[in-house]
């Protein structure tokens, strides 16, 4: 039997997880501890994180039925370790945790299971928000780790302190500690996941903080690195890196084909934090023009349970309607999501200053010139403790367009060259060419012209490496996105058409009929228009319509249509895993109400809205939990945006029954057509297949 583990152990440093598996498959007689904890390694590998975490539970029951509290206890950390990088549940994280301290209660020497105990910890408080907390596990997770000589825990306490120590405000010293952890991750000291995991983290905290070169240097080294060692989550993670960089600088279509193919290599392993690339992949989308394809990915990441903001209040305004971004933005600000994150910094100012920068925008399009300059100013605080080139260049450009829109076009102009200069300094192509938007209108308002016609064709080219010229279009325009008013139709109308055949949409009306792209949009039309006057929750036109999957098929980028696609599929092991999880989080919640814990009472029922959802679509029940405030909110949002998109696209082809649906179109949390009682129309809306 030494030698069936031997083999295993050999497939196992080769990186042939598959292979591993088959082999402990094959293996005669009952499974052992050894077996167990191959089996935990080998599952990650291949991509099966349930069967990872399933296997790290079974392992605990084993040692502590055999006695061995420490083993017992490590084999706990461990699931919770695994629970923690992948899934963004605190609740089965604390869980497990609480199982390892229970394990150890008889147990009075430093351990290295206490040692990854309080590493876990550091990030499970981390990531909830408590910073005290956060900081005394690191300090533990540093000291026991370094006693006992275990780089693992050490690293990871370190790198939160770090973390901590940036976002307390204090960004030198830092950006010093993180670069000090870098250096370890540098020297081999730790396993392979662990550095990547740790790289990782470094570049995000680089990112938080708008400190963009550090990001990019990492992420080259990442990248080089993961090559020849990275494996589970490692290579996903360092393509989104990739994108998130492409994104700033450009090419537009090679950061869509590196988030597509993170997506496709993530999807695996990410459960609640798959939300975290379905979101980078709607902002470059956005950022290309393509407005349905952004709004499939965020509505994606919403179902995932993640706030895919500021990008949807972006794509409300670029749908044409600046008063519900506007809306969409202040609620984000008001309430800014508690997903527990390790991408973005999961509290503090830091967090806000992404949402500023989009509040201004939105504001200066709308002329608020209250709301542009209040945002603006706890921008400019935000930047002042937390000093960075790419904060002072977003501060630059936001400055700008408030001294804009309050009527100071020469200091707009100042404002926004410095921006423009700023952003070429960081390589952020797409946010100088923002500038360069911006400074073209301060310009053409002081006369002059030939300026402007200048900086807009400057910023148009810089456009051009995103996509097509969506947002060179509206450069010239000093509201850069409000769709042109359009007058309903008086003469009445007796029938009209809105049916679909093969992804393509009919629409006829007031005697002209016109052959569209069929939307997510109009599929929700098509159901509010055979039901007259019926009110419709905005929830069940979500699930009415199919979903777009975002995968790699064969080498290509390509799409994949279906009710559940582009979901994990869950067996009946992962389902079964689920409930278990559920099982946690309802002791979770009783132990916080208990403690008068508001915000881990409130985190874990978010953690439980997200598994019960999980577990209605795995299983094909019919309708999601409805009695959560915050399915229906995102529903609504996400039916309101993909119905307004639709019409606004309408009305390039058919104005007329654009404007007519316009007017009588109702959204919210029910949503319902208002048939015209002076001029109704007979709507003929059946659905039909291609070849039929």
């Amino acid at each position: 039997m030494a030698e069936e583990w031997s083999d295993v152990s050999a497939a196992l440093a080769h990186g042939e997880w598959t292979r591993a598996l088959t082999l402990l498959d094959a293996a005669t007689g009952p499974e052992g501890q050894v077996a167990v904890e191959l089996r935990a390694q080998a599952a990650y590998g291949a991509g099966d994180l349930e069967g990872c975490v399933g296997a790290w539970e079974r392992l605990y029951a084993m040692r502590l039925d055999c006695g061995d509290p420490v083993g017992a206890a490590a084999a706990a950390a461990s699931a919770a370790l695994f629970l923690l990088i992948d899934t963004g549940l605190m609740a089965p994280v604390r869980g497990w945790v609480a199982r390892a301290g229970r394990a150890l209660e008889d147990v009075h020497e430093p351990t290295g299971a206490s040692a990854m105990m309080a590493a876990v910890l550091t990030y499970e408080r981390f990531l909830s928000g408590d910073v005290d907390a956060a900081a005394r596990h690191a300090r533990v997770a540093v000291a026991v780790g370094s006693e006992l000589g275990l780089s693992l825990p050490v690293a990871f306490g370190r790198l939160a302190q770090a973390r901590l120590t940036i976002l307390g405000g204090e960004v030198e010293q830092g950006l010093a500690l993180l670069d000090e952890v870098g250096s370890t991750l540098m020297s081999g000291e730790l396993e392979d996941l662990a550095s990547g995991m740790l790289m990782c983290e470094v570049i995000c905290a680089a990112q938080g903080v708008g400190d963009h070169e550090r990001a990019r240097d990492w992420t080259v080294v990442m990248d080089e690195w993961r090559g020849e060692r990275g494996f589970g989550t490692i290579h996903g993670r360092c393509r989104l890196h990739k994108a998130e960089l492409l994104r700033q600088s450009g090419p537009g279509s090679a950061a869509e084909a590196e988030a597509l193919a993170a997506c496709a290599e993530l999807r695996p392993w990410m459960r609640r934090e798959f939300g975290w690339p379905l979101t980078e992949l709607g902002t470059i989308r956005l950022r290309r023009g393509d407005v349905s394809g952004a709004m499939e990915a965020f509505d994606a990441a919403e179902h995932h349970g993640w706030a895919p903001q500021p990008g949807a209040a972006l794509l409300t305004l670029a749908c044409g309607d600046p008063d519900a971004a506007a809306r969409e933005i202040a609620a984000a600000l008001a309430e800014p999501a508690h997903v527990p994150s390790k991408e973005q910094p999961p509290f503090g100012e830091l967090r806000l200053a992404p949402l500023l920068e989009a509040q201004v925008e939105i504001a200066a399009v709308r002329g608020d010139t209250e709301t542009a300059v209040a945002a603006s100013r706890h921008l400019t605080g935000t930047a002042r403790r937390f000093p960075s080139p790419g904060r002072e260049a977003a501060v630059a450009l936001t400055d700008a367009r408030v001294e804009l829109v309050t009527g100071h076009p020469d200091r707009a102009r100042d404002r926004a060259t410095h921006a423009a200069e700023l952003f070429d300094r960081v390589e952020e192509a797409f946010q100088s060419s923002c500038a360069r938007g911006v400074l073209g209108q301060a310009l053409a308002q002081l006369g002059d012209e030939d300026g402007a016609a200048r900086s807009w064709a400057t910023a148009s080219s810089g456009f051009a490496r995103f996509g097509p010229s969506y947002w060179a279009r509206s450069l010239t325009r000093p509201v850069a996105l409000r769709s042109a008013p359009l007058t309903v139709p008086t003469r009445p109308a007796l029938g009209g058409t809105f049916t679909a055949t093969g992804g393509r949409r009919t629409v006829g009306f007031l005697g002209r009929e016109v052959v569209v792209r069929d939307l997510t949009g109009h599929r929700a039309l098509a159901r509010l228009l055979e039901a007259p006057g019926t009110h419709i929750p905005a929830i069940d036109l979500v699930e009415a319509g199919p979903t777009q999957a975002l995968c790699v098929d064969h080498g290509e980028l390509t799409t994949r249509r279906g009710p559940d696609a582009g979901l994990p599929v869950l067996d009946e092991r992962a389902r079964a895993a689920y409930r278990r999880r559920l099982g946690e989080i309802e002791a979770d919640i009783a132990d916080a109400d208990v403690r008068g814990d508001a915000v881990r009472s409130e985190q874990a029922h978010a953690d439980r809205e997200y598994l019960v959802t999980e577990l209605a679509r795995a299983s094909g029940l019919g309708g999601r939990e409805r009695t959560t405030g915050g399915s229906t909110e995102r529903a609504r949002t996400s039916v309101t945006r993909a119905i307004r998109y639709a019409i606004r696209t309408l009305a390039e082809h058919h104005p007329e029954a654009a404007a007519h649906l316009r007017a009588r179109i109702r959204t919210g949390t029910y949503c319902w057509y208002e048939p015209d009682p002076a001029a109704p129309v007979d709507w003929v809306t059946r659905e039909l297949r291609a070849g039929r």
